[in-house]
């Protein structure tokens, strides 16, 4: 599977790459459809518009999920268009965005993928223009779609895109299918209040940043691990319990607790 749509109801797709196990989206409404994060880089991004264009002629908009790179820099490849976002990230992402380049191209050149980070390089990063507090509605004709930020999770500013009827969840990397999560930015003490806010949103479908789309099912059972790290960490923090038996409880492989652990710290 390099990459191909998974269709989730009507007008309602979601887009798998091979490249690490990204996935993105897209909503159509009658008058403007909406792009749910633009890969990596501007090639990256090329290849998503093309194949947006193959499903709809329909002007564009774009939500991102969150500013870690390979969510947003595939941006500038779209032209100029409406880019909705919470009001956090787009000072996130002039904080960051300098820093997560230099990381990703170092790695991407290190397995031997120069075109990859080449690309990462030279791409523009551009900053979303429609800020988002807690909620906001975007009417794409015919359907209106929730831009949802459940509070701080996988970042401060994650921004979760609802399909009422559809009733699907675009919840970027807020849910991981396939991988533990990541905690290098997040908050693990309230990571799992903001699932609990996802879910009360009562989805069908639940599409993850990364993986392949999940039932709430699988959204609950992630959320009461992250919940279990959420426990370990306070326990370390109240000196109850030190980081390496921490790491052995967790519900992730060591380095994933150890990440979290390093989290609340900060």
């Amino acid at each position: 599977m390099t990459s191909r749509w998974v269709r989730l109801g009507d007008g309602v797709f979601a887009r798998r790459y091979a490249e690490l196990d990204l996935t993105v989206g897209l909503v159509v409404g009658e008058r403007l459809a909406l792009v749910i994060d633009t890969r990596g880089d501007e090639v990256q991004g090329a290849e998503l518009a093309g194949a947006v264009r193959e499903k709809t002629r329909l002007p564009l908009a774009a939500a991102l999920t969150h500013a870690h790179f390979d969510h947003c820099f595939g941006t500038a490849a779209f032209g100029p268009l409406p880019v909705f976002a919470h009001r956090a990230c787009p000072s996130w992402l002039r904080a960051t965005a300098e820093a997560q380049r230099a990381e990703w191209t170092e790695y991407y050149r290190s397995t031997g993928d120069q075109a990859t980070a080449a690309a990462l390089a030279d791409a523009q990063v551009v900053f979303p223009d429609h800020p988002v507090d807690e909620y906001a509605e975007l009417d794409l004709g015919g359907r209106t779609v929730r831009l949802v930020h459940p509070g701080a999770g996988h970042t401060n500013h994650d921004l979760a895109v609802y399909v009422p009827d559809a009733d699907v969840l675009f919840a970027g990397d807020l849910v991981e299918q396939g991988a533990p999560p990541d905690f290098s930015d997040a908050d693990p003490l309230r990571w799992p209040g903001a699932v609990s806010a996802l879910l009360e949103l009562s989805p069908t479908t639940v599409v993850p940043g990364h993986g392949s789309p999940v039932s709430p099912d699988f959204v609950a059972a992630q959320r009461a691990e992250l919940a279990s790290v959420a426990e370990l960490c306070l326990a370390v923090r109240a000196g109850e319990l030190v980081s390496a038996e921490a790491e052995r409880h967790g519900p992730y492989p060591p380095e994933t607790i150890r990440a979290a652990l390093l989290a609340v710290t900060r």
